[in-house]
């Protein structure tokens, strides 16, 4: 792109961290070294940037030779986290970038890592930081991690509905594959904001071309360019045969020299077998309904603290990232379905106190990260309209809100992750200090090495 073009950006927003077991074992560092090795010029603060202490973060902005900025993400003290925005001088125009974090991120977030930090409301931040830019550059864009949903009352598409003088919104959070971008017109000016995101994973890369005229921006086009994906042809004989869904892009072989290290760390680290699969364990489902990997990992925690007389296990969805692909099961698969580094804790609650958690997941949406998976020994029936628990059985009796119940959980959840702020009322909390990723791999092992999916209705939707 750049040998065809002079006036380039690279721009990336959010969520460094958090995925593939090769950056989640060295916090992010082959990312961010493939990041310098591009060039990139600025990168917004996403939510799982707060996966890590603030220190892990502090290093990874240390060695990123590009800005990660926010707006809107303040220390206790009330100083900007990182920088707010960025300006690019180009051939005859300025350019103006500002990063916006979600504030939801302060509930989503873990609770250890951000419990110091102040998210402002994004659209109000926007609203005092977008005429100043105006005056200072002809273009202004905003790099945010917000999300893009069918409501014009949530995410980016709130800031372009309500914050005018926006030329274009590079977003992130909600994983939205576009093949066009979205163009928003604001709730009171004619001005019209196009806003573009590509997709998850590095699968694609989203190219605007903005074409500027005046110091104005008269026209735009946009790509999303699939970086060797590939689709699936199936054979009249039964066989499936896989092609580039678009032309090939050659590996850089300078940065795969460079990576290629940390790919051997891992694959010798990590490639013990612990058991096999007899059928794929998808996390698709995970935050939408009960789920066979969803009940795998809640048991794995049951029975890892049954000795403690534990009542039930609870896993929010948003923590299982990956498959558990039929065949064998290696340590590495482990990793990618549970990245993140959480202990598994038990908690004893007061009954009050679980029916105020029962009364919480049953208002969660379908699709967030907070919907819950359980183990066995629970079995709740909620309602999608009302919003309310119909009927919740543990152990085979109904809920008893005077007595008290244990229940194991990760440690994210058990600090109010996800909205889970009743559990930070537990009367005993005993963090085992064994991690999530340990248990499972100890309960697959115990199970005899082979498991199969499967869903006992736990969780009934109505």
């Amino acid at each position: 792109v750049r040998e065809q073009n002079k006036n380039v950006l690279v721009l990336d927003a959010g969520d460094l961290n958090t995925g593939r077991t090769e950056s989640n074992l060295f916090k992010a560092r082959p990312d961010i070294e493939g990041y310098n090795y591009i060039g990139y010029d600025a990168m917004a603060l996403g939510n799982h940037e707060f996966d890590n202490p603030l220190s892990v973060l502090r290093k990874q902005m240390e060695l990123a030779n590009f800005p990660f900025i926010s707006a809107n993400v303040k220390t206790s003290g009330g100083a900007h986290l990182t920088k707010p925005y960025i300006l690019k001088e180009f051939d005859g125009f300025k350019v103006a970038i500002f990063g916006l974090t979600t504030k939801e991120t302060k509930f989503i977030g873990n609770p250890e890592h951000v419990i110091d930090l102040i998210f402002e409301d994004e659209i109000e931040v926007a609203k005092k930081f977008v005429p100043q830019l105006r005056r200072k550059a002809d273009l202004v864009i905003a790099l945010v991690h917000l999300g893009i949903y069918d409501s014009t009352r949530k995410g980016s598409r709130k800031l372009a509905a309500e914050v005018s003088g926006i030329d274009l919104i590079v977003d992130g959070h909600s994983h939205t594959k576009l093949d066009t971008p979205i163009v928003v017109k604001h709730s009171v000016t004619d001005h019209r904001t196009p806003i573009v995101q590509a997709w998850k994973w590095g699968s694609m890369l989203g190219m605007v071309d903005l074409f500027v005229q005046n110091k104005r921006v008269m026209d735009y086009k946009f790509e999303a360019i699939p970086i060797n994906l590939k689709e699936v042809e199936k054979k009249p004989d039964g066989t499936e045969v896989y092609h580039f869904i678009d032309e090939e892009i050659p590996e850089d072989k300078e940065l795969l020299r460079q990576l290629e290290p940390y790919l051997a760390k891992v694959k010798s680290s990590l490639s013990r077998v612990v058991g096999e699969a007899e059928a794929r364990f998808s996390y698709d489902g995970v935050r939408e309904e009960e789920s066979p990997l969803g009940n795998l990992v809640a048991d794995s925690m049951l029975w890892h603290t049954e000795y403690l007389g534990v009542d039930f296990a609870l896993q929010n969805g948003g923590g299982i990232r990956a498959d558990v692909p039929k065949g064998q099961i290696t340590e590495g698969t482990i990793h990618e379905v549970l990245p993140f580094d959480n202990s598994v804790v038990v908690l004893t609650l007061e009954g009050e106190t679980v029916q105020a958690l029962f009364d919480y997941m049953a208002t969660i949406s379908t699709g967030e990260g907070a919907f819950p998976q359980v183990s066995e020994g629970l079995f709740l029936i909620m309602n999608g309209e009302t919003k309310k628990c119909e009927l919740i059985m543990i152990n085979g009796k109904p809920l008893d809100r005077s007595s008290t119940y244990k229940i194991a959980t990760n440690s994210y959840l058990a600090a109010g992750g996800d909205g889970y702020r009743m559990l930070l009322k537990a009367k005993e909390v005993y963090d085992s200090s064994a991690f999530q990723r340990d248990v499972l791999i100890e309960y697959i092992e115990h199970l005899g090495g082979r498991i199969r999916p499967q869903t006992t209705g736990r969780i009934q939707i109505i």
